[in-house]
């Protein structure tokens, strides 16, 4: 039973491979024979689970090295410790079988596991008759592995994990200790060098930064109370109903009196309330995965499966979801699979080798991000990533993710010169492992959780982004619509005179509209790094740009598609948007700013309660243009439809001079009654209108168009049958 000194030494140097070959209980031929390794002790009496002492172990090196025989079978021990004057108890993790088992580990090897998040990272466990937390990584090209903490020193020799054969995952299991410790794994590359401590890629919970050790974590301890909320949108289709997004940054949507970041709690008394009242029906979060470095906003993720300690607990999210679902709010959260930052103590060469990215920096480097780029097409890595959009629907019920930066990973050319990539096998430039990664996941997210959609930011004319991935779609429920985006904000920033040159900026879009299910987003990216606010993108004086604003968002709201706004602009924040601190709230009290979030908020309740407004978003039944070829006037109209319901006219006067009468084509004779105009006095308008309806004979009205405005129409169908 006496192993060769070398490997006792490599043992006590933390270099041993396999310390669960030496350490632990064995079974030998004059019965079971136990080693451990207890620093600072000078003797140790060992005992079962239930306290039986089992023998007195020799300590045989001066450091703290014991063996012995003991009493019965081998199992589980405690340690009866003294030392120094003192005495504890220690529970011997070698002691311990595995916690995984062979189909675990089948299904690792394949990619196919589900439930990796159950599995990997670390978990409190009832294992062989104790508590404790069972820790597993994968690390498949190291030569050893162990895991530090706050629980052993931070003394890599400690606590060395066992390698669970060729899937290349190490476990340990450690008892007693709980939630709350701090903690991190050292890794021996292949080569031998010793890297820099890693995070757990699957930790629940991290430090808040610039500190950023894993945590461990207790089981989900909230106790849902949505099963109305998610059994509604499981039972209906999404591309038919209203969905309007306010899109949140959570550290800067408001701060407390201290300047700090809102709690999930503080967050979810102030902002819940707030989308209510403005008639959203989704909030989105930028990125809320543990990230270290506040201005990428979250987009460079170091903890996929960790809520942000900025704002609190991790539970805190869970409650802030439940909240919402409450109260009928859906919440979506911006996904990140097309990069990951180089930060040492993250993902980047995690086991000393190109593990989660590729080793050509052709392929694995982000020039745009100086970011590293996921191996797709390594079924581990895929997994991990599939695995992560199925725990923030399953753990978080969001309700949706918005994934970064699609395009970026659906060419292997993106933002590269020729020469700065490689092609695919066929020669192109299609990542075809990042589509299948894409219609993978998607298909499990469908699958496993009925009722969370998935929206593509992608910027390309890649076909099928939103069509179901058995048809050779990308799988995505919906697609950011950046054409929309683009041209409106451009045709917004030319100056009225010159907009009849420019009409098509406006009409080119109707010739796409339904190709993608299409959300319209006015986001973030518009309003950072030099572009200012939406107000100050509008062209003309203070009362035009105001006016030009209100003009261009009732546009989008009679516009096909759903809707996406970001924080801040619902009452025209005059300054660009600055992570670093809250929205400007003051400015609510201005009359042309709060006539603004006025506006937005009676959109919002229009939208959903007309359907004519969303019921057909994604399909061209819903649309008809009535005029689209007046670049004289800068007027556009259209009428937008929905099976039984009271169709609404949308007519837009993109000049500062009022037109009346002006003649428009009407779908139906009879009463048309005004309910909505942006140039009205509640909304800082001029008031100009229409006295609340008009009236169609023949195909035409004969309509007041107010300067730089939307208005909408609803035909009134009982007075048009008193009428008949």
């Amino acid at each position: 039973m006496t192993p060769p000194a070398d490997a006792i030494a490599a043992l006590m140097a933390g270099r041993h491979a396999d310390p669960f070959a030496l350490l632990g209980v064995h079974a030998g031929p004059e019965g079971a024979f136990a080693r451990i390794w207890i620093p600072g002790a000078e003797t140790a009496e060992a005992h079962d689970l239930a306290g039986a002492p089992l023998g007195t172990l020799d300590r045989v090196d001066d450091e703290g090295l014991f063996e012995g025989p003991i009493a019965g079978d081998p199992q589980p021990l405690r340690y009866r410790a003294t030392g120094g004057g003192s005495d504890w108890w220690v529970a011997d993790p070698y002691s311990f079988g595995p916690v995984l088992g062979p189909i675990d580990d089948v299904l690792m090897a394949e990619g196919t596991h589900l439930r990796l998040h159950d599995k990997m990272g670390a978990h409190r466990v009832h294992h062989e008759g104790a508590d404790g937390i069972h820790f597993a990584v994968w690390a498949p090209n190291a030569q050893r592995v162990a895991v530090v903490g706050d629980f052993n020193d931070w003394d890599s020799r400690r606590h060395g994990m066992r390698r669970r054969g060729d899937v290349g995952v190490w476990e340990i299991f450690l008892p007693d200790i709980g939630a709350g410790r701090r903690y991190k794994f050292e890794i021996i590359g292949p080569d031998g060098t010793v890297q820099p401590l890693k995070a757990d890629p699957f930790a629940f919970a991290a430090e808040l930064r610039p500190a950023n050790a894993s945590i461990t974590t207790a089981p989900p301890e909230h106790v849902w109370q949505d099963a109305a909320h998610r059994a509604h949108w499981a039972g209906i289709d999404p591309r038919r109903v209203p969905i309007s997004i306010y899109e949140v940054h959570a550290g800067s949507w408001d701060r407390d009196e201290n300047g700090w970041f809102l709690s999930w709690d503080a967050l979810a008394d102030r902002l819940i309330p707030y989308v209510i009242e403005m008639g959203f029906t989704h909030i989105e979060f930028l990125p809320i995965s543990e990230h270290p470095y506040d201005p990428s906003w979250g987009y460079q993720a170091t903890g996929l499966y960790a809520p942000t300690a900025r704002f609190g607990d991790h539970e805190g999210f869970a409650r802030f979801v439940d909240g919402a679902h409450k109260v009928g709010v859906g919440v979506l959260v911006d996904w990140v699979p097309a990069h990951f930052p180089t930060d040492a103590f993250g993902l980047a060469r995690f086991d000393g080798t190109a593990l989660y990215e590729h080793e050509d920096p052709r392929l694995g480097f982000h020039p745009d991000w100086n970011t590293a780029i996921y191996n797709f097409g390594r079924r581990e890595v895929s997994s991990f990533l599939v695995n992560n959009a199925l725990f923030w629907a399953e753990r978080y019920h969001v309700d949706g993710l918005r994934v970064d930066a699609v395009a970026s990973m659906l060419y292997r050319d993106y933002s590269r010169e020729p020469g700065e990539w490689i092609p695919n096998d066929a020669g192109g430039r299609e990542n075809w492992e990042a589509v299948g990664f894409l219609r993978d996941m998607n298909t499990q997210v469908y699958a496993q959780h009925p009722g969370v959609f998935t929206v593509a930011e992608e910027s390309t004319a890649w076909p099928g982004v939103s069509a179901p991935a058995d048809a050779g779609g990308l799988g995505f429920g919906f697609k950011w619509n950046m054409g929309f985006m683009h041209d409106t904000l451009q045709y917004m920033r030319r100056e009225p005179v010159h907009r009849r040159h420019h009409h098509g900026e406006i009409t080119f879009g109707l010739h796409y509209a339904f190709s993608e299910n299409f959300v319209l987003p006015l986001s973030h990216d518009e309003v950072v790094h030099g572009k200012g606010s939406l107000l100050t993108k509008m062209a003309g004086d203070d009362w035009q740009q105001f006016a030009n604003l209100r003009c261009l968002y009732a546009l989008m709201w009679g516009y096909p598609g759903k809707k996406l706004l970001f924080m801040g602009q619902e009452f025209a924040q005059r300054r660009e948007w600055d992570e670093s601190r809250a929205l400007d709230w003051d400015l609510r009290q201005a009359r042309a700013h709060e006539g603004v979030r006025k506006l937005v908020r009676d959109l919002n309740h229009l939208y959903v309660s007309h359907p004519a407004l969303h019921a057909r978003d994604c399909e061209a039944e819903g649309f008809e243009w009535l005029i689209a070829d007046d670049s004289a006037n800068s007027v556009f109209a259209w009428v937008r439809r929905a099976p039984g319901a009271k169709p609404v006219v949308v007519i837009a006067n993109m000049t500062p001079i009022a037109r009346a009468p002006y003649r428009v084509p009407m779908p139906a004779d009879g009463h048309w009654r005004e309910i909505l105009n942006s140039d009205a006095l509640d909304y800082s308008g001029s008031g100009l209108g229409n006295l609340g309806a008009v009236d169609a004979r023949g195909g035409v009205a004969w309509i007041t168009l107010p300067p730089l405005a939307t208005i909408m129409l609803e035909l009134d169908e009982q007075v048009r049958n008193d009428a008949a």
